[in-house]
């Protein structure tokens, strides 16, 4: 499973840094950083539950 972002529709509210800190990360200049390449498998429904909560739907999920 992999995640992306579409840094055009982010703003990094840090929904989804908030459900999932080990995979997303929003700096100080508020851009979004994901911080691995593949979810480990005991994440994925956290990261399924972020990626559903995103309110710019800017997050890509691929499984």
């Amino acid at each position: 499973m992999r995640v992306t972002v579409d840094t055009g529709l982010c703003e990094a509210n840090a929904v989804c840094a908030g459900l999932v800190p080990e995979v997303f990360y929003v700096d100080d200049e508020d851009e979004l950083h994901i911080l691995t390449s593949e979810v480990p498998p005991e994440l994925a429904d956290r990261v399924r539950e972020a990626v559903m909560s995103c309110p710019k739907t800017a997050l890509l999920l691929e499984e």
